[in-house]
């Protein structure tokens, strides 16, 4: 069951912890798919109410298998104020092409005309490969609250072809491999929505700034180091259980068993991996 009143909590350790003020609720490592919508609801209106005055920025993904649902959500963030809705290609009955996609995508957004609109595109997870590049093509005039993309694939060369084709600026590409983000920077990115920043999120900071500067050589450090502990778990099994293990040993915030058909973290994981965390050495001392 979810558990509402531990977000406040998170709220605090996201922001005073991890000076980490935007958050993406109801996302992959959310379980947003995997809770009914009347949860859904009620998570998206705790962050909202928790996150008031703390949080810079709350994308709900509204993203569903059926368009009613969707539309449904779309108007549920629109009516309690979220800043942005996001939403995932439907992945049983699949767009074969961009003129589907953007169909079912408009008839979502359409239902928040005030509500900047995030396409949330994760091929690993949907089996939907329609390239982002011919996405973006005449999108701004089918949905004109059109803002970006939250880009969670490895082809930089889409990523890339993208951001190059954004000639004035008006997009925000929000990349979602935590282990690339460092070079998806490099072709433009100009965000980041990811699942290590609920617990690396200080030091993707320092990433970022360092990035900046620029120091590539600080900003590589970091995303060597946050690829070390990743690579490390990837070998042993990780996934969103695992990753709610991580994240409860370094916040102490109890995030909870995921539910079925995923199963908890094991022991030897949690020992693994939090040893591994223990071991690395970040730039600044810690």
């Amino acid at each position: 069951q979810i558990n509402l009143p531990v977000i406040r909590q998170y709220v605090d350790y996201l922001v005073n912890e991890q000076n980490v003020k935007n958050v993406f609720v109801n996302g992959t490592t959310g379980e947003g798919l995997s809770l009914s919508i009347q949860e859904r609801k009620q998570l998206a209106e705790e962050w909202m109410s928790q996150g008031k005055d703390k949080l810079d920025h709350v994308i709900i993904h509204v993203g569903a298998l059926n368009l009613p649902e969707c539309q449904e959500l779309a108007r549920h963030a629109a009516a309690i104020g979220a800043g942005g809705i996001a939403v995932i290609a439907p992945f049983f009955f699949k767009p074969t092409n961009k003129d589907e996609l953007v169909a079912f995508l408009q008839k979502v957004a359409s239902e928040a005309p005030e509500v900047p609109f995030y396409y949330y595109h994760i091929p690993p997870l949907t089996g939907v490969k329609i390239r982002v590049e011919e996405l973006l093509d005449g999108i701004k005039a089918q949905i004109p609250t059109f803002q970006g993309v939250k880009f969670s694939d490895t082809d930089l060369l889409d990523l890339a072809q993208c951001i190059n084709k954004d000639e004035t600026g008006e997009f925000e590409f929000l990349y979602g491999v935590d282990e690339q983000l460092l070079g998806a920077l490099a072709v433009g990115a100009n965000g980041a929505v990811g699942s290590t920043y609920n617990y690396l999120g200080r030091q993707t900071n320092l990433m970022l700034r360092a990035f900046a500067k620029p120091d590539l050589a600080l900003a590589q450090k970091y995303q060597f180091l946050t690829g070390e502990f990743l690579n490390f778990v990837i070998k042993l099994g990780f996934g969103v259980a695992q990753t709610k293990a991580v994240m409860t040993f370094v916040s102490g915030i109890p995030m909870g068993p995921p539910r079925l058909p995923l199963v908890d973290a094991s022991i030897e994981f949690i020992v693994k991996a939090k040893a591994k965390l223990d071991s690395i050495v970040w730039p600044d001392g810690d």
